[in-house]
């Protein structure tokens, strides 16, 4: 029943290939995004990290602090800590990549601080899909080998955690970008000019989230088919 899967061609892989071609573009693009204003200085002049502090503090956040971290597009806030952490090529730059990466993050700050309730969702459901996203295989692939259709379904059922995880990311980064402009808008610290590339930027960086969700939705599609297809087979 499974030899089709493991020895002979099966057609679902082109949905996971898919899937990987939109990533990879969306990816492409906010590197691209990111280099390219990246060589475009602030009017404003000041690192990331001190326009990050005061935005926030402008809106009334004194709970973050801000540190730098390694790698390169590793920026990201943790709720649990009320960590800012900002990568090497962003902490000290005033480019607009930067103020735009460093805002987008002070949103999630601001989300966090607001109670925003997509942004809890999604911090309460890490532990759940983690286990979740490592099990699904295994026991999906499993249950095809020993044909026991229901861990088949349990499989299916694990992998889904990770697709509605990835559903629920998209308004809680698209949220954080919204609020990145209208606090950056605010505070005065950029031109138009300059804002326009925040929103190129961002822009481009949330692409990478619609992507993820679109393989995360494909694949979930290409194990529905299999399972369906190994279930008539057990009925012929």
């Amino acid at each position: 029943m499974y030899n089709r899967y493991m020895y002979g061609f099966d057609w679902t892989y082109l949905l996971v290939i898919a899937g990987l071609i939109l990533g990879l573009i969306a990816q492409h693009r906010v590197n691209q995004a990111y280099e390219k204003y990246a060589k475009v200085p602030t009017s404003f002049g000041r690192p990331a990290w001190e326009v990050a502090n005061m935005i926030l503090l402008r809106n009334g956040n004194q709970r973050v602090s801000v540190q730098r971290i390694s790698g390169k597009l590793t920026d990201h806030y943790d709720p649990r800590n009320e960590t800012l952490s900002l990568s090497e090529g962003v902490y000290d730059s005033s480019s607009v990549s930067a103020i735009g990466i460093a805002a987008h993050e002070a949103g999630h700050a601001m989300q966090k601080m607001e109670s925003y309730a997509p942004l809890a969702l999604r911090s309460a459901a890490v532990p759940v899909v983690n286990i979740g996203s490592r099990a699904s295989m295994p026991i999906f692939v499993l249950g095809l080998v020993l044909s026991v259709e229901p861990l088949v379904w349990v499989g299916i059922g694990l992998f889904s955690l990770a697709v509605i995880f990835a559903l629920i990311t998209l308004p809680v980064e698209l949220n954080a970008s919204s609020r990145a402009l209208r606090m950056l808008q605010d505070s005065g610290v950029m031109t138009e000019d300059e804002l326009a590339g925040v929103r190129h930027v961002l822009r481009a960086a949330a692409m990478t989230y619609v992507a993820s969700a679109l393989a995360s939705l494909l694949n979930l599609v290409r194990l529905l088919l299999i399972a369906q297809g190994s279930s008539r087979r057990r009925r012929d």
